[in-house]
């Protein structure tokens, strides 16, 4: 399960629609297993239906999460006219067993975000929990 804090929700839908009609990605970083932050990387492929991260924002997104005692724990993007679930090439293409995968749809009326775990061509649905730390 993935315990993500509201904020994070709210700004990485906010970052999807803001790269409409292209694809949005970036990363997701925990702290004692609560994802507390997003790093937006530029989508180079700029398109609706596939995209490639800046790799010299990719370095600095992890150094930075380093720095910050962050673990690196998920990549998002978004599908802005297919639902929230991994395409072919995005299975093809999810190459770390250990992090998560988090698609962001804007195919509906709503955003609708959902995370999976994607191991060696095989896609399993993961929980997220969203913790909003104003009503704690």
């Amino acid at each position: 399960m993935m315990k993500i804090n509201k904020n994070v929700i709210d700004a990485i839908i906010a970052h999807a629609e803001e790269n409409l009609p292209h694809e949005a990605c970036g990363y997701l970083a925990e702290t004692q297993g609560l994802v507390c932050v997003h790093y937006e990387l530029t989508n180079l492929d700029k398109a609706s239906d596939h995209f490639s991260m800046d790799p010299k924002e990719q370095f600095a997104a992890v150094r930075e999460m380093r720095k910050k005692r962050q673990r690196l724990c998920a990549v998002y993007h978004s599908h802005p006219e297919t639902p929230a679930r991994p395409s072919e090439e995005d299975i093809r293409l999810a190459y770390d067993p250990d992090i998560s995968y988090v698609i962001i749809s804007l195919k509906g009326k709503k955003p609708t975000v959902k995370s999976f775990l994607i191991k060696q061509g095989i896609v399993i649905h993961e929980h997220i929990e969203i913790i909003d730390e104003k009503n704690r």
